[in-house]
């Protein structure tokens, strides 16, 4: 099938949040840039190494939020150490650990990291498993913690 895009060179989201100093402090620090521009209403991030135009929307009507909806946004990593370091680095952060780090056999064999925002959106750093890697996979399939140190 041939894509309906044609010459892409970035990818733009824009979500809604509750709270946007919150969401702003804790997107500046998951990109490690801070934001392009930010006024009352908005805070946009431009991610060069992810090709992202990111846009922190405050919630201003006051509806409640669908974080159900949008059922979480994802970040590829290079590997396996990247998902153990992000993690580190996001208790360092505060940022709220949904599952630790952990090898995913079921489906796309993964590493990945879940962590919550301030609005409640999921998100998912991952790696995918190597061939190396996947002879390491256990026969009955249940997920390998990556650290010791993580609460299960």
């Amino acid at each position: 099938m041939e894509a309906i895009i044609v010459d892409p060179r970035e990818f733009h989201l824009s979500i809604r949040v509750a709270d946007l100093g919150a969401s702003t402090a804790f997107y500046q620090a998951f990109f490690g840039v801070g934001p392009k521009e930010m006024t009352a209403r908005y805070s946009t991030f431009i991610v060069p190494h992810l090709a992202l135009n990111f846009v922190l929307l405050v919630n201003d009507k006051g509806e409640k939020l669908d974080t159900y909806s949008l059922y979480h946004l994802g970040i590829g990593v290079a590997a396996r150490e990247a998902v153990i370091e992000s993690y580190h680095r996001a208790r360092v952060a505060g940022a709220e650990i949904v599952k630790p780090p952990r090898t995913t056999w079921h489906g796309t064999p993964l590493h990945e990291l879940w962590l919550r925002d301030p609005s409640g959106y999921l998100i998912e750093i991952y790696a995918r498993v190597t061939a190396d890697e996947l002879t390491a996979m256990p026969e009955n399939k249940e997920p390998t913690f990556l650290t010791l140190d993580t609460p299960r």
